[in-house]
C-alpha cells in the first residue's frame, strides 16, 4: 500500500475517533506540552484549506519559518469548535501542500502520532494495524523534524510485537506503538519500553 493511501485511512480513522469524544475531552491535556485536544487537531488540519497563495502569504508572514508558520495556523484554527476542525478533517481525507510532502510520509506520521497523542492520555488505546504501524517507524527514520534518527543514536530499537527494529548500540525493547512515540521525543511512551538503552533514550525525549 502507498503511503498517500496510509495517509488516507489514517486520517480517516482519526476523524472517526474525534466523532466519539465529549465536550469536555477536547479540552483535556495531550501528549503535546501545553496543547489540549483542540490543540492538536487545530495543527493537524492548520494547512488543508489553503492554496497555493495563502500558502506563500502564510509563510511571508511567518518569515518562512516553519516553525512560525504552524504557531501562525494553530492560533487560527483552535478557536474553531470541535465539529468545524472535523469537518475540515472530512473534507480533506489526503493531506494537502504540507502534509502531503514527500508522497504524503508528512501527513501519515502526523495523523498517526498525534492521534496518539491524544488518545494515550484520555486513556482511549487503540489497535494500529500492524502492516500501517511498520511502515509508520521505518518512514519516522527519514523524517528530520521528528528527530528519531538523532535519538536512536547509539541505539537499537526493538519491536517486541512485530517484525521491527533499526540501529545499533544498545538495546531498547517494547511494543511498537511505544517506540515510535518515544523516539519521536514522548517521554510518557518510555514507560511501556524496556532495555539497557532506555535511560538513554530517555534523556533525550521531551518531558511529557
Amino acid at each position: 500500500m502507498d503511503v498517500r493511501t496510509l495517509a488516507r485511512d489514517e486520517r480517516a480513522d482519526f476523524a472517526d475517533f474525534l466523532e466519539t469524544l465529549t465536550p469536555e475531552q477536547w479540552d483535556e491535556p495531550t501528549l503535546c506540552a501545553g496543547w489540549n485536544v483542540r490543540s492538536v487537531v487545530a495543527h493537524v488540519v492548520s494547512y488543508d484549506e489553503l492554496g497555493g497563495r495563502q500558502l506563500a502569504r502564510r509563510f511571508v508572514r511567518a518569515g518562512l519559518s516553519l516553525k512560525r508558520s504552524n504557531e501562525i495556523g494553530l492560533a487560527e484554527y483552535r478557536v474553531r469548535a470541535p465539529e468545524a476542525l472535523i469537518d475540515v478533517m472530512r473534507r480533506h481525507p489526503q493531506p494537502g501542500r504540507v502534509l502531503g510532502k514527500f508522497g504524503g510520509m508528512v501527513g501519515f506520521l502526523d495523523g498517526l502520532i498525534h492521534q496518539q497523542d491524544i488518545r494515550r492520555p484520555l486513556g482511549q488505546p487503540r489497535t494500529i494495524p500492524a502492516a500501517r504501524l511498520r511502515r509508520a517507524l521505518e518512514l519516522s527514520l527519514r523524517a528530520p523534524p521528528i528527530g528519531v534518527s538523532r535519538r536512536l543514536t547509539g541505539l537499537r530499537a526493538v519491536a517486541t510485537d512485530l517484525d521491527w527494529a533499526s540501529g545499533r548500540g544498545i538495546e531498547v525493547r517494547g511494543p511498537a506503538e511505544a517506540l515510535l512515540l518515544a523516539l519521536a521525543g514522548r517521554r510518557a511512551a518510555a514507560d511501556d519500553l524496556t532495555g539497557p538503552g532506555l535511560d538513554v533514550l530517555i534523556s533525550r525525549t521531551i518531558v511529557a
